[in-house]
């Protein structure tokens, strides 16, 4: 396999800062910002001096709880270069999941924003540390969270108990070039520089662990595929917290010298407004996204002409979306990336110069420098080309493990270095795979296996479906049925019946969906991924299944 230099987050940055010192860095119309890269590493350093001047120690957890704002990408790049350990924390979590994440991940620090239209994380913070109001900033003593001291508010405003944004960075004076330089010396390739919490889709949260090699190593992959260049504009409307918009955006950009124009939420409008004003030559996105924008573009226009590549990922890709992407927003290089937060992300990614159909139908080879096999789930073993089977990954790219969970790292990462995915796909002759399902999304009716991927991707052929999910609900008779929620297209109208009648004798009659109902959209974690359990249990609910549960369940 290729090998990958082993540098810094740090080293990378001040690598682009030398090679591209007056290109566009970070630019946030929304806030009226424009950084070139040598002004965004002066900020990203202030940044660093003025965490270390509150005392905060290499390898120390920083949590950041905060929408796209730029303080984000500062406070990822600037505790990078210090040492710490940034604990990205979901948008949409409440009360319950933030206790959960700082307690289990030992965070000293939180950085936060006001909140969200659906949130309110000063209230938030409040309640669980009432302490606050009557503490000075960097003081707290809190019952609940007894680990955590410093809490940074991201912005100018003052609230009790809090460092204001502005009060880091003056505080930052007191700490030489020398210290800071000293400090970054002390940080090692392999130090964990990032933990981001499993999105939850099937169950608890852990802690991913990742390295500056993890990190540094898949961003270079991904822009090497992504063909990207000093003079690119990437268009980031996903967020942050998750792997797409930290990995696969800011850090993409960074190692390729690239400018990331961040938006603070997606809008499809706010999308293509910046697009057309940064002169954009990429966007990524989850489907979803994708679909609005061109519901969008069907009603107004926008110059999109400056459009390449860009990636889409996070779901499978719906093929006629694929195509309308490239036929009417110009990106005849956009590509498809396979991975999940344990491989930091990326694993698989289709190629500039992949025919669109191969674009369409699979989700590329394996990333430079990683190693990809797929095994039978039981036995282990390597299958033959074609065979379905659990996809698994080695290389620079894979996770230290879960944070304080030996057990789960040890379940996830075999002894020769394997992460299990969890993921069924088939790999081809060339390298290519193709990705079925989740071993734990596998619909099992009468002894009958069926993969909901395998559905969905008949369903889309419909003129009518917009969008699609499968999944199983309990039965008493056989153990599972196969349950479709359907999206329309704007302005169509369809019943069970015709849609039933569109599967006889094109799919298995033991695939064909049980339970059909149309609905306007899907539960989402805030990365845009479908939450398939949540689904299954409206679908118990609506149905009236809960005794079938049990007994499935028994």
């Amino acid at each position: 396999m290729k090998p990958f230099s082993k540098i810094t987050i740090g080293q990378m940055l001040d690598k682009t800062v030398e090679n591209n010192p007056d290109n566009d860095a970070l630019v946030c119309i929304e806030f009226g910002l424009r950084y070139t890269y040598r002004e965004f590493r002066e900020e990203c350093a202030r940044l660093a001096k003025g965490l270390m001047a509150l005392g905060i120690n290499k390898e120390e957890h920083i949590a950041i709880w905060a929408t796209n704002v730029p303080q984000w990408v500062i406070t990822q790049f600037g505790s990078a270069r210090m040492g710490a350990v940034l604990v990205t924390v979901n948008t949409n979590y409440k009360l319950f999941e933030l206790e959960y994440l700082l307690k289990q991940s030992d965070s000293t620090t939180l950085l936060l924003i006001r909140g969200t239209k659906d949130a309110d994380y000063i209230d938030m913070i409040n309640q669980l540390c009432p302490e606050l109001k009557d503490c000075q900033p960097g003081r707290l003593n809190s019952k609940r969270l007894p680990r955590l001291k410093n809490v940074i508010f991201l912005g100018d405003e003052r609230y009790p108990g809090m460092y204001t944004w502005g009060d880091v960075l003056a505080a930052g004076g007191d700490v030489t070039d020398r210290q800071l330089a000293e400090r970054e010396a002390s940080i090692e390739p392999d130090d964990v520089v990032n933990m981001q919490y499993t999105s939850g889709t099937t169950g608890f949260p852990k802690g991913v662990m990742l390295t500056h090699t993890n990190l540094v190593g898949n961003a270079t992959s991904i822009a090497e595929c992504l063909n990207f260049r000093p003079g690119d504009r990437l268009c980031i409307p996903v967020p942050l917290f998750h792997c797409f918009g930290c990995v696969l955006g800011t850090l993409t950009c960074a190692v390729s010298g690239a400018a990331m124009a961040l938006l603070e939420a997606f809008n499809p409008t706010r999308v293509l407004e910046t697009i057309e004003a940064e002169r954009c030559t990429a966007v990524h996105g989850v489907p979803t996204m994708f679909i609005t924008e061109l519901e969008v573009l069907n009603k107004h226009q926008y110059d999109v002409s400056t459009l390449r590549t860009g990636i889409m990922a996070g779901s499978p890709c719906p093929i006629e979306v694929m195509k309308q992407v490239v036929d009417r927003m110009g990106m005849k290089e956009i590509v498809i990336t396979y991975g999940q937060t344990e491989a930091a992300p990326g694993i698989t990614m289709t190629r500039t110069s992949d025919s669109i159909e191969r674009r369409v139908s699979t989700v590329g080879k394996a990333l430079p420098g990683v190693e990809v096999k797929v095994v039978d789930p039981v036995t282990g073993e390597e299958v033959p080309l074609g065979v379905q089977g659990e996809i698994c990954a080695r290389g620079y790219n894979v996770m230290k493990g879960y944070y304080k969970m030996p057990e789960s790292s040890n379940a996830a990462i075999d002894r020769e270095g394997w992460l299990h995915t969890g993921d069924l796909g088939i790999m081809d002759k060339e390298g290519y795979f193709r990705i079925t399902g989740r071993i734990k999304d596998m619909i099992i009716r009468g002894g009958e296996n069926i993969y909901p991927r395998e559905v969905e991707e008949f369903l889309y052929t419909h003129p009518k479906i917009k969008d699609v999910q499968v999944v199983g609900v309990p039965s008493e008779k056989y153990g599972e049925e196969v349950m479709a929620f359907i999206c329309l297209n704007q302005g169509e109208e369809a019943t069970v019946e015709e849609i039933r009648e569109f599967c006889t004798n094109k799919i298995a009659r033991y695939k064909i969906p049980r339970f059909i109902t149309f609905v306007n959209g899907y539960p989402t974690t805030a990365s845009g991924k479908v939450q398939k359990y949540k689904l299954r249990e409206q679908a118990i609910d609506d149905l009236g299944l809960q005794k079938a549960a049990v007994v499935e369940t028994a």
